[in-house]
């Protein structure tokens, strides 16, 4: 389980395609705290880290993932947000977060706010919703919810999550991927199994 507050920015070094699957190295200041089957969240895609070096480690993403997911996208040098997983006992600073990304969304606003920054999502509604105040996981990043509509949300930046997080690297156009609320798809699909009676 994450929180959804990022620790560090990682780097892609290293891509190779093994059949369907693809092995990314990662450079990242904490390699030498993890261990090999530790879980790592990528933009909010928990992934097991199988090879560690000095200074990178690897995972491995199936088809299933680079099909449901941005990592399709990604290049040496990509920069990727990066949490550890929440050690039991430890402040739950954002939300309840997964690491199974539900589905990719696209940018199509970004609008400077004298101080911070307010981006804008579309993304295909397949039984997946948000609400106003709500949660949301944005490459790995918990945020809030504003201005929810039928497929589509704005969040607000602060400086500090621009800076220390990729979306200083976020355009018009860019795929990210999304983490819609544990609770919210519960009660959806609790609602939708009732109104099916």
């Amino acid at each position: 389980m994450f929180t959804g507050i990022i620790e560090q920015l990682g780097k892609i070094t290293n891509l190779e395609t093994d059949k369907a699957n693809l092995h990314i190295t990662v450079e990242s200041d904490f390699t030498s705290e993890l261990q090999i089957d530790q879980s790592v969240a990528h933009n909010g895609v928990c992934l097991t880290v199988v090879a560690l070096t000095e200074n990178t480690y690897t995972i491995t993403a199936i088809d299933e993932t680079l099909q449901k997911t941005n990592l399709q996208y990604w290049k040496k040098g990509t920069k990727v947000n990066l949490e550890r997983c929440t050690k039991i006992g430890n402040r739950l600073d954002g939300h309840i977060v997964q690491g199974h990304v539900d589905q990719v969304g696209k940018c199509i606003s970004i609008q400077n706010s004298d101080g911070s920054w307010v981006y804008t999502f579309e993304y295909e509604e397949k039984g997946n919703i948000t609400v106003e105040k709500g949660s949301i996981t944005i490459n790995g990043v918990s945020l809030t919810v504003f201005d929810s509509k039928h497929n589509q949300f704005s969040v607000a930046i602060i400086p500090y999550t621009y800076e220390h997080t990729n979306f200083h690297e976020l355009n018009i156009g860019s795929v990210v991927n999304l983490e819609f609320d544990i609770v919210g798809k519960y009660v959806s699909k609790l609602l939708e199994k009732q109104l099916q009676k």
